[in-house]
């Protein structure tokens, strides 16, 4: 995996933030979604590395990257501090503009990114998301059965903690491989590393935090976007899995037109782990949306 690419571990105030880096070419930051790591690109990575200089990070409380106890607001694992963490690997790397690509957990940061750090971003691909307000205030019976993690992950700690805790493994496993996929889809591989990241000290907590924080206060960041009608300013792309839950429950591109200024997009014939699914259709849509003028 990521033949070509070095690691890297950057401070970002009190924490660090592990990735990758190879290629050449215009900047292309990847990130990830849960419950995995920058591993999830591994299958794109090379092949994006002929066009782009691609960075793929493990988020805060992810993978290799420091996973800090949360605070009592969950504001340090809100999607606007691990979205500057990775504005601040991006700097520390030397680039001040860049493209960006995000997939569930991931797709949320950047969706923040872009809203903080407008002057950041020249293009943003959103994968198999729809805006986070949006899915909490249409939440139903279908999406709540479905993504129940959603409502496990934000109860009190260390309920949802301690149970994970007894078998990172089957966390894992059960969690990807009860989607439309199954575990067929997934590199033997690849499925260790998460199973091996999600089995560190404090990565339970940590993931637990990230949506108690999108549960809180990111809603609070992004009502104020809605009340002060801020959009999305760059172009944005948004795929989707034809046989995922963000299909069945919502109207993706009516809702990313209600948030971003220009928005293109469409359902790829997968579930909802599009980069190790369907890395071929993934990887023709970031060359042909990423380097259209």
């Amino acid at each position: 995996m990521f033949e070509g690419f070095r690691t890297f571990d950057i401070a970002c105030g009190d924490i660090n933030i592990h990735g990758r880096i190879g290629g050449s070419g215009p900047p292309l930051l990847l990130l990830h979604g849960h419950p995995q790591s920058h591993v999830i690109w591994h299958r794109l990575a090379e092949p994006l590395a002929s066009r782009f200089t691609v960075v793929a990070t493990d988020l805060r409380g992810y993978g290799d990257s420091s996973k800090p106890p949360g605070e009592p607001d969950h504001a340090n694992y809100s999607k606007r501090a691990m979205a500057e963490d990775q504005v601040a690997v991006m700097r520390e790397l030397g680039f001040e503009r860049f493209l960006l690509c995000g997939h569930d957990r991931g797709g949320r940061v950047a969706h923040r990114l872009v809203m903080d750090h407008p002057d950041r971003v020249d293009k943003l691909m959103l994968l198999d998301i729809a805006p986070t307000l949006a899915m909490y205030e249409q939440t139903d019976r279908t999406f709540a059965t479905a993504y129940f993690h959603w409502f496990f992950l934000i109860q009190p700690s260390p309920l949802p903690e301690t149970l994970i805790e007894t078998s990172p493994n089957d966390y894992i496993t059960r969690t990807m491989g009860g989607r439309h996929a199954s575990l067929d889809a997934f590199d033997p591989a690849a499925i260790a590393e998460y199973q091996r990241c999600l089995a560190q000290p404090g990565a339970a907590h940590a993931l637990c935090e990230d949506y108690r924080a999108s549960s809180a206060i990111d809603l609070e960041h992004d009502r104020a976007d809605r009340e002060a009608g801020r959009r999305i300013a760059c172009p944005v792309s948004v795929l989707w899995g034809k046989h995922g839950i963000i299909e069945r429950c919502f109207d993706p591109l009516a809702e990313w037109r209600a948030v971003a200024e220009r928005v293109e997009g469409e359902a790829l014939p997968c579930g909802h782990y599009i980069p190790e699914e369907a890395p071929e259709a993934l990887l023709d849509r970031i060359n042909r949306f990423m380097t259209h003028a």
